[in-house]
């Protein structure tokens, strides 16, 4: 393991668990199988190893950084789908993985509030949050850039509604903005920009005479890369952690 020779390490823990199942070592094994599967990017396997943990050993002393190296796995599959979101139409991509990843980190949080890995989730939380967010605006800019201003304004309201505190709603109410008056809805843009001019007084969308004319916005504003993490996307410990022994 400590090479990187992960499918042979994967091999010698499968012998160990095999040879020895009711042993303390057969449990570490396990915790050690999913890692390095984990380790040589193989998702479905590591899920698989995580899944088969936490159902055999839902009491385990260290069964929260199974939950937490399930958030990793997916985590880093989140990542490669946002690398992505800005160069593909998003909506051929599925955000399944960046869910999944919250799912399992607040998970984590909900069981085990006091795990040493719940800061760390809580800190991916937030920026998976942020990456939601801006992925339903990124639809919602698709749509209204193609004509479809309801369905742009509809994606939008979903941003709003499911992520208040993302810095991505500034431009989801904007675009509910502008598609309400493509939509010749002049009750609903009104009140749109109400809360937008409310939230964000100072936005670069706005000017002296309220909301900036349109200049084909998304043109720029996708070009911009996607945002840091809050934290990097680092892997799990060198390590499961080591057997209580006894």
């Amino acid at each position: 393991m400590a090479g990187g020779h992960y499918e042979r390490a994967i091999q010698l823990y499968e012998k160990l668990e095999s040879s020895y199942p009711f042993g303390t070592y057969a449990q570490q094994a396990q915790m050690e199988i999913a890692y390095a599967y984990y380790k040589s990017q193989d998702q479905a396997q590591a899920l698989a190893a995580v899944e088969r943990f936490i159902k055999l050993h839902p009491n385990h002393s260290h069964v929260d950084y199974m939950y937490y190296l399930r958030g990793l796995i997916n985590f880093n599959d989140s990542i490669s789908f946002l690398n992505f979101i800005y160069e593909q139409d998003p909506t051929e991509r599925d955000p399944k993985a960046t869910r999944e990843a919250f799912a399992a980190f607040k998970a984590l949080v909900d069981k085990f509030p006091n795990s040493q890995y719940a800061p760390d989730s809580i800190e991916r939380m937030k920026y998976l949050i942020n990456a939601m967010a801006a992925y339903e605006v990124h639809v919602a800019r698709y749509y209204y850039r193609r004509g479809a201003y309801l369905a742009a304004a509809n994606r939008a309201m979903d941003a709003v509604k499911d992520y208040r505190d993302s810095p991505a709603i500034e431009e989801a109410l904007f675009i509910m903005i502008r598609s309400y008056e493509k939509l010749g809805n002049a009750v609903l843009r009104d009140d749109a920009l109400r809360v937008f001019k409310l939230n964000f007084p100072n936005s670069k969308f706005l000017d002296e005479n309220g909301v900036k004319e349109e200049r084909k916005w998304w043109k720029f504003w996708s070009s911009a890369p996607a945002p840091a993490p809050a934290i990097a996307p680092a892997p799990a410990p060198a390590s499961a952690p080591a057997p209580v022994k006894g």
